[in-house]
């Protein structure tokens, strides 16, 4: 992963002012350490899917890139946390309380102290964070789209259209109704199954013919070494990705003013842009697990050397497709959580009440 330009105006002396205190306090006797002191190693938190340990040790990789003196301390210890949302595999996350069973056990441990901050998928996190506890740092991100694997049955990819890979009547295995609901607009005659876990898991799957494709996040693949195994590569126009698809996101406790001046100096500005527009326009739809909900934005420089443009794709829909609405803003990036609010309040004000019904 690319170390992300810092954003905050003197990374390097917040970097090294953090690395020579914990080396004085590493070098004290037990007997002088002043108790309310911060004790090495950091505890880093992180769930235990090999997606979630890839990203959570390139992040460590960017953070001591920029500050080797805490890699040569043994700043850092890695934590795996099994979540409830990676133990019940066998029914919808909106059954068993939704995208925030991937966080909830992390965010219980960096609550009463057992990690100092948490690594996550963004896309998993809930939009409002529990109380005393803050997004601290958002890095680069990796390619938003999502992808179709395909099994044997079916046909050559056409790039004019995505879809016509997919046999009449085709088994997708699928757990987002994001990606189910886009898809059935297009090919109503598809069919759905549940298909969750990680991203071997899925693939075994797919592999033992219990589904003829399935769907999941570039950005994962990429990251895993796997991205020869994506077969048709859906441009966000077709399928419009998760709000945070692509980006790790850092949490630490609000209260925590050191660890957060350390991370604000690895914070990515374009993906706390897109990000913060993305997730505006979550909160202000409000929707449950059961909403298929899109956010995508993006940077485009305006002229040659000229100040970006962050352009906002939101979309709404019903779960079996039979309704979608899909519309764009566009703004300066400094407005982000403006334009989110602006397009989440369009889209909810001509979309039918029913989608809202259960977040109402």
């Amino acid at each position: 992963m690319e170390s992300a330009k810092p954003s905050a105006p003197f990374p390097s002396s917040a970097l090294q002012k953090v690395a020579a205190e914990a080396a004085a306090r590493q070098r004290k006797e037990a007997t002088q350490t002043e108790p309310h002191r911060r004790q090495l190693p950091l505890k880093v938190g992180t769930r235990a899917s090999p997606l979630a340990l890839v990203q959570t040790r390139a992040f460590l990789t960017v953070l001591t890139r920029f500050c080797p003196v805490l890699r040569d301390m043994g700043a850092f210890q890695e934590h795996q946390i099994s979540t409830t949302g990676d133990q019940v595999l066998n029914r919808k996350l909106a059954e068993i309380g939704g995208k925030g069973l991937f966080a909830k056990e992390i965010h219980e441990a960096l609550l009463d102290g057992r990690i100092d901050f948490a690594v996550h998928s963004l896309k998993d996190l809930e939009t409002t964070l529990p109380p005393g506890l803050v997004l601290a740092c958002t890095l680069k991100r990796e390619d938003a789209r999502d992808v179709l694997i395909l099994g044997p049955g079916c046909g050559e990819p056409d790039p004019a259209d995505p879809y016509a890979v997919l046999p009449q009547g085709a088994l997708v295995g699928c757990a987002s109704v994001r990606r189910q609901a886009q898809m059935l607009h297009v090919r109503p005659d598809l069919k759905f199954g549940l298909l969750r876990g990680n991203v071997q898991t899925r693939l075994d799957k797919l592999a033992a013919r219990q589904c003829d494709a399935t769907l999941l996040a570039y950005a994962g693949l990429r990251r895993l070494g796997m991205e020869d195994r994506a077969d048709v590569i859906l441009d966000p126009t077709i399928m419009v990705p998760a709000a945070g698809q692509g980006i790790v996101g850092v949490t630490v406790r609000e209260s925590d003013v050191e660890l957060r001046e350390l991370l604000s100096a690895i914070e990515d500005y374009e993906a706390r842009a897109v990000a913060t527009a993305e997730r505006a326009l979550l909160a202000e739809l409000d929707g449950s697990c059961r909403t298929p909900i899109g956010g995508y934005a993006r940077l485009i420089p305006v002229v040659a050397g000229g100040a970006p443009e962050l352009h906002l794709t939101g979309l709404v829909a019903r779960e079996d497709g039979s309704f979608l609405l899909k519309r764009s803003i566009s703004g300066a990036p400094s407005d982000a959580a403006r334009l989110g609010r602006d397009l989440g309040r369009s889209l909810r004000a001509d979309s039918p009440a029913d989608i809202f019904a259960e977040s109402a």
